[in-house]
């Protein structure tokens, strides 16, 4: 393979398994843009070996053996990738092998066309450039010390003079041509790195917002866009923790909508649910944005009102209740009212979740108790 051939394995590597057809196929497409690159570059390399032929430093057997061969390995490359035979294995860019190969094809044309080995030697090093941009540590010392001793058998165990012939102004324009067509094939490698960073940085940021709202779907009851009742009640012994740990105060309320059974017998549960999703849009619409509300189960939620004492926690909830009785519920469906019961309790010292709850769950049975639609503040501890 060549220097832009190698960056057909620079594109990445994915999990072991068996992808779906569609992934596969997508798998494909990204590789194919590299082996055209790679079909460009032997094509570059062929021109420049007719030249050296006409200008008489090599064979024409030479100029034409180089770009066939390398051809055919390109060939090779891209029917495994057409065919799908890559995606059976963890690297499906096949990253040393091709890796392997186009360096062994450099070290062959050192060994065989010498007269013009240092222009292959520069290939080697755009190779090991383009490749170390996809490879893992190990991946990259296998190449290295593929290349090295490749290098150290042509250097040191043969006598072939390896040179870049000079003698004439062709053949200087030659070597010109031969370098500068090696950098730009290095520079290529910093653009190649550029889109690589770029796709790495839109995929973290994808990656972040998927995280993001699987977190958020974690945390969110489905039907009414409140917390679920698991995070309602870690918000409530994080709240506990606070309160204990800077001597705040803090108010937490159990939220009943009344004869909600009846709603859902009457009106179907379709009516029932957009009850609890308008409930829930007028509570949020009017707390803070401390505030927390969750949804217990069923027509129950809990409300947690940090820094705030027992007279404004009922006050506030006095408000909404009368927010909740005043709202339109027959554009829901004709003849619909709704109005809830709250039982209010303060946070004290050396409270678990439990005791909280307990304490506002029977402040509001004593408000089911009195008639409903009313606010209830706990009498006391027990």
């Amino acid at each position: 393979m060549q220097p832009l051939t190698s960056s057909a394995t620079l594109c990445g590597t994915a999990p072991a398994g068996d992808p779906t057809r569609p992934n596969l196929a997508y798998r494909a497409v990204r590789r194919r843009p590299a082996y055209f690159a790679q079909i460009l570059s032997y094509a570059l390399d062929a021109a420049i070996l007719l030249l050296y032929h006409l200008a008489g430093a090599i064979t024409l057997t030479a100029a034409i053996a180089y770009p066939v061969i390398g051809l055919a390995t390109v060939g090779l490359g891209l029917w495994l990738s057409e065919t799908n035979v890559n995606d059976r294995f963890r690297d499906h860019y096949f990253t040393i092998p091709f890796n392997v190969c186009s360096t062994t094809i450099q070290l062959g044309a050192i060994y065989f066309v010498p007269q013009i080995g240092l222009y292959f030697i520069s290939l080697i090093f755009v190779i090991l450039s383009f490749g170390a941009l996809r490879m893992r540590a190990q991946q990259a010392a296998v190449a290295w010390g593929y290349a090295a001793l490749g290098l150290a058998a042509v250097f040191l165990l043969t006598d072939k003079p390896i040179a870049l012939p000079m003698d004439s102004a062709l053949e200087r324009m030659l070597a010109l041509a031969c370098f500068v067509t090696a950098l730009g094939r290095c520079a290529s490698t910093g653009l190649y790195g550029s889109t690589i960073r770029t796709t790495l940085y839109r995929r973290s940021n994808e990656l972040k917002a998927a995280n993001a709202r699987i977190e958020e779907l974690a945390q969110t009851d489905e039907l009414t866009g409140t917390l679920n009742r698991r995070y309602i009640m870690k918000c409530l012994n994080d709240e506990i923790a606070r309160t204990e740990r800077n001597a705040a105060t803090c108010c937490i309320a159990v939220i009943d909508l009344d004869h909600f059974k009846k709603i859902n017998d009457n009106f179907g549960h379709p009516v029932g649910d957009e009850v609890l999703r308008t409930f829930a849009i007028l509570i949020y619409a009017n707390i803070r944005s401390i505030d927390r509300l969750g949804r217990q189960g069923g027509e129950e939620f809990l409300l947690i009102l940090p820094d705030t004492g027992m007279e404004e926690a009922v006050r506030i909830l006095d408000r909404l209740r009368k927010l909740i009785t005043a709202c339109d519920w027959q554009a829901v469906a004709p003849d619909l009212g709704l109005t809830i019961s709250a039982g209010v309790s303060s946070i004290h010292p050396n409270d678990t979740p439990e005791d909280v709850l307990a304490r506002a769950d029977r402040a509001l049975y004593r408000a089911k108790d009195a008639g409903r639609n009313r606010v209830v503040a706990a009498a006391d501890r027990r």
